[in-house]
């Protein structure tokens, strides 16, 4: 092994938090090389010494992975979070070598056949639930990963694989170098009439971050422009529900809906190819669709199970989608004639939101003084301490971040001992950083070799209102749901009390189930008290006003067909493109779409709608043939909610002990127990699905 090769504490320390100030992306190829022949060299000689027990190959095995899905999971972080063309192309690089040293562990019949004879032994009585399921699953993952296969067809199995890999990457380097290519210079204020005076100093602020490039730029403001208009969310959003210039909401609408479509970064080649070589695994594994195959390992089992649940959600959702697209009729009649256009896409969302104004009499920004980040954390940790007895910490400057906006923070029980910490890294770097929000693990909890624990440590990442001049991030009540969710991720990630890698926090969890904690802890921006510990005026320290958290309720489900169906149409069109969907047949993607779309939509999409160009969710993350999971997983969500209300949300003696039932079953038992199975443990039965129908304010269909 050459001693050449530079060391690298950001890559290097699997034991620890990653040293980001340390990284280089030159340093990254020659040490993942380094760390796949260690793997290569360490699986050898477990090969040669292993026994079917915990010990004598689950144990090893975890160790000899670690280094280098430690190391690849840094490189993937910072590719999501802070976008280079050095760490692109160290990824298309390593990639296809660092899949297949992942296959070689996957594939070896030595350790295979040790797992299968722990399953089938006496070692198995002395396994507790935990780890019995790391070992059911370790047998079905080898078993995913081809180790059936012999010759041409493991060849094959490999290069799907490794395809699969590259193209999901190349699929979100599309997303966002589309998303990053798009912009509007506006310096007409007729263009940006409607417009609240947050976004104008958002788009103000983009326009002078481009000023290197475009010197013009340098003094935009708010109040004279320019404005730079782009496709980034907390942009796009409300433009498209403020501004009154309909002809620039036609043409940003049709610029987000077609994103990633045409040109170098086209990315409906690359979905083809993706659905083609799915479908081409699934087969090899003996699965007629990579439906199949995905549900295989999901609460659900079956695509008759998935499909009858939406079935019935959109039997429910449909007839009251209709009627509120109907009342959004009546409401456009009621104004004048210059104001009264034939709805098209690109009106619905500014249309829906002047009937909220007037019909629940505020507006989006009205609540926007009353959240500002720093509070909203206060009383988001506040959440966390009351329910679970942990206390969140502030320790920035403790540990090495990617951006100097990212936030350190440790987590420590009611004695003060620590529990875990985690990153945050809060807003919108459109240049840079994917769209959406998320949690992924930097570091899962493990037992040591020595006795001690290693502390589980999460990244939570957004995409908010970036803070403006001297004025702190604003929040939209919707951004401050989005930080609720992905910090109840966290804590399932942080709380857990599995001390085994492949079962602690969301690991080894059926995909189906993962979305409980995230939406479970949405219920509490809606719950008053808990509002009002954070829900401050961010310069005059004024509490929300009780008729402004009145409106907010009565908001909640606000045209809440509409949003049930959507939410049905992603995952139908999902499931259909994985199971019903032939790649190679003669039926388009886009005719799929439109016949998904007619069953689920109110108004069909536009002809030239590529939406699926970024759907990142099924094409480059963990949703494929699992988009339903968020639906799935809002009904234990809605129902474990229950639990508090049953025992009085103005209780805080009951609700702390509700929350700690939660703790210790949903947050502390990860994927050590099946999910169905620590539902009923915390809830003393199976879920009811009308918990969740009764929180939008629908009502079963009839049969």
């Amino acid at each position: 092994m050459s001693s050449n090769i530079p060391t690298d504490p950001a890559l290097e320390r699997f034991n620890s938090i990653p040293d980001f100030g340390a990284f280089k992306p030159e340093n990254a190829g020659p040490l993942l090389k380094r760390l796949i022949q260690a793997q290569d060299q360490a699986l050898l000689a477990l090969e040669a010494s292993s026994a079917p027990s915990w010990a004598g190959v689950v144990q090893p095995l975890t160790e000899l992975a670690e280094p280098l899905s430690y190391a690849w999971g840094v490189v993937h972080h910072l590719l999501s979070v802070k976008d280079t063309e050095a760490l692109r192309e160290v990824v298309q690089a390593l990639q296809p070598e660092v899949v297949a040293a992942g296959l070689r562990l996957a594939q070896s019949q030595t350790l295979y056949h040790a797992y299968r004879e722990l399953k089938s032994g006496s070692g198995w009585n002395v396994l507790d639930e935990a780890q019995r399921r790391v070992v059911d699953a370790a047998i079905l993952s080898a078993e995913h990963s081809g180790i059936a296969l012999e010759g041409a067809e493991r060849t094959r199995f490999n290069e799907i694989e490794a395809e699969l890999a590259r193209l999901g990457t190349l699929f979100g380097n599309h997303a966002l170098d589309a998303t990053k290519a798009f912009s509007l210079i506006l310096t007409d204020k007729e263009q940006v009439l409607g417009l609240p005076e947050t976004v104008l100093a958002m788009m103000a602020q983009s326009a002078r971050s481009v000023a290197e490039s475009e010197p013009a730029l340098a003094n935009a403001t708010p109040d004279s422009g320019p404005w730079r208009l782009t496709l980034d969310a907390p942009i796009l959003i409300p433009f498209l529900k403020h501004a009154k210039s309909r002809e620039l909401r036609e043409k940003l609408y049709r610029a987000y809906v077609t994103q990633a479509s045409a040109g170098e970064l086209d990315n409906q080649p690359v979905i083809l190819d993706i659905l083609k070589l799915k479908r081409e695994k699934a087969a090899l594994l003996g699965y007629n669709t990579y439906a199949a195959l995905s549900l295989s390992r999901k609460m659900a089992k079956e695509i008759g199970a998935v499909q009858k649940m939406l079935d019935d959600l959109r039997k429910t959702a449909r007839p009251v989608a209709e009627e509120e697209y109907a009342e959004l009729l009546r409401f456009v009649a009621t104004q004048n004639a210059e104001a009264n256009p034939e709805l098209k896409l690109w009106d619905i969302g500014y249309w829906a939101e002047r009937q909220r104004e007037q019909t629940l009499d505020f507006t989006d920004e009205q609540l926007r003084p009353f959240f500002p980040l720093p509070r909203v954390l206060e009383g988001l940790f506040g959440v966390a301490e009351r329910l679970f007895g942990v206390r969140i910490i502030a320790a920035d400057g403790e540990a090495p971040v990617w951006e100097p906006s990212v936030r350190f923070f440790r987590v420590v029980d009611r004695a003060g001992e620590a529990v875990a910490s985690f990153f945050l890294d809060p807003y919108t770097r459109p240049a840079e950083k994917r769209q959406g929000a998320w949690m992924n693990t930097c570091l899962d909890r493990k037992l040591l070799a020595d006795g001690s624990v290693r502390l589980p440590v999460a990244y939570l990442i957004c995409n908010q209102s970036p803070p403006v001049g001297e004025t702190p991030s604003l929040m939209t009540f919707s951004e401050v749901e989005t930080l609720f969710h992905e910090f109840g991720h966290g804590l399932q990630h942080m709380l857990t009390r599995v001390d085994y890698v492949d079962a602690a926090g969301i690991n080894n969890i059926e995909w189906d189930a993962v979305e409980l904690p995230s939406q479970f802890m949405e219920n509490w921006c809606y719950h008053r008290p808990t509002l009002l510990t954070f829900a401050r005026h961010f310069e005059s320290g004024e509490p929300l006003p009780q008729h402004l958290f009145d409106k907010l309720l009565s908001a909640r489900n606000y045209r809440a067909g509409s949003q049930f169906l959507r939410q049905v149409h992603l995952g139908s069109l999902d499931l259909a493109l994985h199971s019903s969907f032939d790649p190679a047949g003669e039926q388009s993607i886009q005719t799929l779409a439109e016949a998904v779309a007619q069953e689920n939509t109110i108004l069909p999409p536009l002809a030239e709608d590529r939406f699926l160009c970024t759907f990142g969710h099924i094409f480059a993350g963990g949703y494929a043939a699992g988009y339903y999971s968020y639906k799935w997983a809002e009904v234990l969500a809605a129902d474990a909610f229950t639990a508090f209300t049953d025992a009085g949300l103005d209780n805080p003696e009951k609700l702390a002990e509700v929350g700690s039932r939660f703790r210790e079953t949903v947050l502390a038992l990860g994927g050590g127990k099946e999910p169905g199975a620590v539902f009923r443990m915390f809830r003393g039965r199976d879920p009811d699905p009308k918990a969740l129908l009764q929180s939008y304010g629908l009502s079963p269909a009839s049969p």
